[in-house]
């Protein structure tokens, strides 16, 4: 299960450099339910999504490289590429009230910069173990807003964006 929360941001962090990144390729077979392949890196995979804003079934497997060019071709509508930075959140906050069941909770900020045709669109987001987690994520001070139940932000729909 991907449990996740996208957000806009204000700014790019200070010293975006030193985070460790990935180069992330994607295309979409289908986008209901959404049929991804990516290469990321050196790595290749298939990718099954559910329905679902907050919260969906999410399944990988691995591809080789021949599969996923083979495939690629087969793709439908824009092939998305960006650059995902990780950047630990070494003390997340969360509103009051709320307890994480365990002592130390560490979370990333995935923030994706995407290249042309969507170049202009920045998005961060972060995964959590529990819905209950999520929905109570406190946004760092980098973020401006949450996009989550936007399903404009989601990438199979940025694939099949008509561009002018």
């Amino acid at each position: 299960m991907e449990i996740e929360r996208k957000f806009t941001i204000k700014t790019l962090p200070e010293n975006l450099e030193q985070y460790p990144y990935h180069v992330i390729e994607q295309a979409y077979l289908n986008t209901d339910p959404v049929i991804r392949i990516r290469k990321q890196d050196d790595a290749y995979y298939l990718t099954y999504k559910g329905k679902g804003l907050l919260a969906r079934e999410e399944y990988n497997l691995p591809l080789n490289e021949q599969s996923y060019y083979h495939l690629r071709q087969k793709a439908d509508g824009n092939i998305i590429a960006k650059k995902r930075y990780l950047i630990p959140i070494a003390n997340p906050s969360f509103a009051r009230g709320y307890v994480p069941s365990v002592d130390q909770i560490s979370l990333t900020i995935e923030l994706d910069l995407f290249e042309a045709p969507f170049d202009s669109l920045i998005i961060a987001e972060v995964e959590f173990p529990d819905r209950e987690m999520a929905q109570a994520f406190l946004p760092v001070d980098w973020f401006l807003s949450d996009v989550t139940d936007n399903p404009d932000y989601h990438n199979s729909n940025l694939s099949r964006k008509q561009l002018s």
